[in-house]
């Protein structure tokens, strides 16, 4: 395929759709190790990436609409500390056009720990809807009926992203082993391999940003025909985690110059299935499962990956829409390969290393080989050379749970 860098002016945001920006991703690039180092230096415990910002508010809705704008933020999230109603009340959530909508009853969002699921944009609005008649609300108040939010997670603003971006670069010489831009950053709007390389593009449809606590960030992807996916443990690890987990499908730029992107499909996780933290996975469940079967799903490798083999990485880098990763300069064919097949994660030999271009927010997004288009790799740690750990091994621990 043709070559193309991704420069800032290709980002896309959802501009056209909701008014908000997304930030470019950009890291440091630390001194190329050669290929051929065996022992991965100690690693730092790894976190998601941060995203959002956490407000707390005091505010009650009642029959009266209240809505929370933050300029520029690209979500809004809202939390409850109180909510009385009656039998067939429900709470609805929408955006600034109406086209995002969620209702809940106090049974739904108690399930959630009483956080509604985000809204795309700037703002969101938050109402009660009577299940009778009370035009004035004078029932409702009489009964203390009604509902009292008490935080607000949501996007950071573009001046946010500035700082939080310069705050990264001054702290990444301490880190050195964050998901990682080696040399010069090559990832592409996974739109821009629709024609020139479709089965990558199909491949990058299965792999869903995730929203943890209203304010993180990893990657994650389908695994198999069934409601089943797959990230890092060190994003989360408890089904309740998971239920505090937001998991967005089909957030992509509409086209590979950047401008707005298409509507996410927002789902919530639901059961783990199986973690660990050695091999640094979680296999869980989402609900709503229909919603997002048809994106469809990736296949496990497993087998040891050879050195040299190619790759590519479909991911959500700092919560962008979704990117692939396939170009390395300095490899001969130009794709990024397996530079050690039996790379030191959290154990001798459980990782493969690679050239590859992560950034922050990528841990748990799928290393997938060229060779087979399947997923050899889940990937992890930075530091150039970046690496995963090997399917092979993970597949032991959840064969029979597929």
């Amino acid at each position: 395929m043709r070559r193309r860098v991704l420069l800032v002016s290709g980002v896309c945001a959802l501009v056209a759709l909701t008014g908000a920006g997304v930030a470019t991703a950009t890291s440091f690039a630390p001194a190329r190790q050669p290929a051929t180092a065996f022992a991965a230096p100690a690693h730092e415990e790894p976190a998601p990436e941060p995203s959002g910002i956490l407000e707390s508010v005091t505010s009650g809705a009642f029959d009266r609409a209240t809505t929370y704008r933050y300029p520029g933020a690209d979500y809004v999230k809202v939390h409850f500390s109180r909510l009385q109603l009656n039998p067939g009340d429900t709470v609805k959530v929408s955006d600034a056009t109406g086209s995002e909508i969620h209702r809940y009853d106090a049974a739904q969002l108690s399930d959630m720990d009483n956080w509604t699921m985000s809204v795309s944009g700037e703002s969101a609005t938050v109402s009660v809807e009577r299940a009778e008649t009370d035009p004035l609300g004078i029932r409702s108040k009489l009964a203390g009926l009604g509902v009292t939010v008490d935080r607000v997670a949501r996007g950071q603003t573009p001046a946010e992203q500035a700082s939080a971006e310069a705050a990264r670069k001054a702290a990444a010489a301490a880190k050195p082993h964050e998901e990682s831009i080696c040399d010069r950053d090559e990832k592409e709007n996974a739109v821009c391999y629709k024609s020139d390389d479709p089965v990558a593009y199909a491949n990058s449809k299965p792999v869903a940003r995730i929203l943890i606590n209203g304010v993180e960030l990893c990657t994650a992807w389908r695994l198999g025909a069934n409601n089943r996916m797959m990230t890092n443990a060190h994003c989360f690890t408890t089904t309740r985690e998971a239920r505090n987990t937001e998991v967005w499908f089909n957030y992509e730029c509409a086209q590979c110059g950047g401008g707005p992107t298409l509507r996410p499909v927002k789902v919530m996780a639901d059961q783990v299935l199986a973690t660990d933290n050695v091999l640094d996975y979680t296999l869980f469940t989402v609900r709503n499962f229909d919603a997002i079967s048809r994106f469809g799903y990736l296949q496990m490798d497993d087998r040891a990956p050879v050195r040299g083999e190619e790759l590519y990485i479909p991911q959500h880098p700092r919560g962008m829409p979704t990117v692939i990763t396939t170009f390395d300069s300095s490899e001969r064919s130009g794709n990024c390969a397996v530079a050690n097949p039996a790379y030191n994660g959290y154990a001798a030999g459980t990782d493969m290393s690679y050239y590859c271009d992560t950034d922050g927010g990528s841990s748990g997004s799928p290393v997938i080989s060229r060779r087979t288009n399947k997923v050899i790799a889940l990937h992890h740690f930075g530091g150039c050379p970046n690496s995963g750990v090997r399917m092979d091994h993970i597949a032991a621990d959840i064969k029979n749970l597929l």
